[in-house]
């Protein structure tokens, strides 16, 4: 059984992984708030128990058992925070810090009765796609609202970060998953964009907020 700590290691490589899966040892470490010594022990830790490749010098990468570990970790995770919304009444910033503790249970059948009560589902409250009971994901390629032209009509599918302050800005924005914006204008000199929504003709979003929501055209 993983302990907590190889976990966290695994969910944050997996997370971190850019297009070939890879991440630099100081990006690891300060994702997960530790020294570079540290993570660097850790990490041989991983490589010796045939988690993780690791050589000097180059970045790392998780085998196909690493991966599979954790992407695992993840739906147990993405479960929880689904639960939490879907059936407990919970705000969908309310619940990372809850599933960081729930998704250390080394109980199989009860994330799988947890995903049978919600009927399955697909993906978490934040639009994360929740991995299978293989720890395969379901990938789609979905554009960053400031990737769009002006008059696309867009439906805003999954966010990039979902911090809890991120969360709270999008709730006094009213802006949810699901919800369809016109591109009404894209600011060259910074990247900002303006969109109509609902009760909002022309709500005017910075670049770093348009970065994290992804959309797909519709």
């Amino acid at each position: 059984m993983a302990s907590q700590t190889v976990e966290n290691y695994l969910k944050a490589l997996y997370n971190l992984g850019d297009d070939k899966g890879e991440v630099n040892i100081s990006e690891l470490s300060a994702h997960l708030g530790v020294s570079k010594p540290t993570a660097h022990s850790m990490v041989k830790n991983l490589f010796d128990e045939g988690l993780v490749h690791y050589q000097k010098y180059k970045p790392l990468k998780l085998t196909d058992k690493g991966e599979k570990v954790g992407a695992l970790v993840i739906r147990k995770h993405r479960l929880t925070e689904m639960y939490l919304v879907d059936k407990m009444g919970f705000g969908w910033d309310e619940v990372h810090d809850i599933a960081e503790q729930i998704e250390h249970i080394n109980s199989p059948l009860f994330f799988d009765r947890m995903d049978e009560l919600m009927d399955f589902p697909q993906f978490d409250p934040h639009g994360s796609p929740i991995p299978d009971k293989d720890g395969n994901v379901i990938k789609n390629e979905y554009l960053a609202l400031n990737q769009c032209q002006v008059g696309d009509v867009v439906q805003l599918k999954t966010l990039s970060h979902s911090s809890k302050d991120f969360l709270n800005f999008l709730d006094k924005h009213d802006i949810s998953l699901g919800q369809i914006m016109e591109i009404i204008s894209v600011e060259v000199f910074d990247k900002s964009v303006i969109v109509s929504y609902d009760k909002h003709p022309n709500e005017l979003l910075s670049q770093k907020v348009c970065e994290r929501l992804l959309v797909l055209k519709i």
